[in-house]
């Protein structure tokens, strides 16, 4: 059993690392990329289904190493329950106005731009502290 557990923490902990990975993708591809019509098809053909899939993949361990533990909720584990409702609601919030970016308007992309850089280097910061505290403490 214990070999199991540590198993699953590895995972997890590897999936984290993997958000960290997805996060500093879409922000590197948001910075280099300037033409609106392509962002969004790349965002929504590419970068959503990988961010949510890797995002599912770290929940659905939590969860098993939170079934692991007889559902025993500690101070880490609550943090990490809120920051993963946190990362959701950034997340949505970033896609929304990326749908409802107009494609016309010349420099809405640019006016997009600031706003998505700056939710995806707090979505990096939320998960860069929690993955070090995850391996550290």
């Amino acid at each position: 059993m214990n070999e199991m557990y540590s198993l699953g923490l590895s995972l997890h902990s590897l999936t984290a690392l993997a958000m960290l990975g997805v996060v500093f993708m879409n922000l590197f591809l948001l910075m280099s990329n300037s033409d609106l019509k392509k962002y969004k098809r790349l965002h929504s053909v590419v970068l959503w289904p990988i961010t949510f899939t890797v995002f599912g993949i770290t929940i659905f361990t939590g969860v098993i190493m939170m079934a692991a533990k007889h559902l025993d909720f500690s101070f880490a584990n609550i943090v990490m329950i809120l920051i993963a409702i946190i990362y959701i609601a950034l997340e949505v919030k970033r896609v929304k106005s990326l749908k409802y970016l107009s494609d016309i308007k010349e420099h809405a992309f640019n006016a997009y731009k600031p706003i998505a850089r700056t939710i995806l280097q707090a979505e990096f910061i939320l998960i860069l502290l929690l993955s070090l505290g995850m391996w550290f403490l």
